[in-house]
């Protein structure tokens, strides 16, 4: 009688050949916006002196990190748009690559998970550029931890997910890569 030959695996060895990849999400708010029209639509705000000049130097933050999203994503809204222009600017993405969604328009935190699931898994890195409170209400969910009491303007929020699929990021299962904005000590 012949005998199989039957291969032994370590216990914890899974036998799947799926790899577990890293999905990264970067939360930031729109910079430093104008009032100076109390009638102008708050879709069309533009950014105001300090906002022109925080976009860039977070974006040259992002550039000195070696950051390379596969998809930038905005609201429609001046503010938020502008600011995503001059950061993709900095950090060598194509402005004519930027994606803008109506529904990261002062979206709350469950509106923003539901968009991040519906993201394509293709894209590994992703950069939502909005609003409060709905941005620093969703950071703070997705961290077990509260990461701010509130994401000042041009502030940034990155998180990773050890995840496959934008689908299986869910509440408090984020892993804060880090927090900066124009006024921080990080630089």
């Amino acid at each position: 009688m012949e005998r199989k030959k039957t291969r032994r695996t370590h216990p914890l060895t899974t036998l799947t050949t799926d790899k577990l990849t890293m999905k990264t999400l970067y939360l930031i708010r729109h910079a430093k916006s104008s009032w100076d029209d109390p009638f102008q639509d708050d879709l069309d705000r533009p950014l105001n002196k300090r906002g022109k000049s925080d976009a860039p130097r977070m974006g040259k933050r992002l550039k000195e990190k070696d950051i390379h999203p596969d998809i930038l994503i905005s609201s429609p809204a001046e503010r938020a748009l502008s600011t995503c222009m001059i950061i993709a600017e900095k950090i060598g993405y194509a402005p004519v690559n930027i994606h803008t969604d109506e529904e990261l328009y002062h979206a709350s935190e469950d509106k923003l998970l539901s968009f991040v699931h519906h993201l394509n898994d293709a894209n590994d890195e992703v950069m939502i550029f909005g609003h409060n409170p709905g941005l620093t209400d969703f950071g703070n969910r997705l961290c077990p931890e509260p990461v701010a009491e509130n994401i000042p303007t041009c502030g940034i929020v990155a998180l990773k997910f050890p995840v496959n699929s934008w689908k299986a990021v869910t509440w408090k299962k984020g892993a804060l890569d880090f927090f900066d904005y124009p006024k921080s000590k990080l630089q």
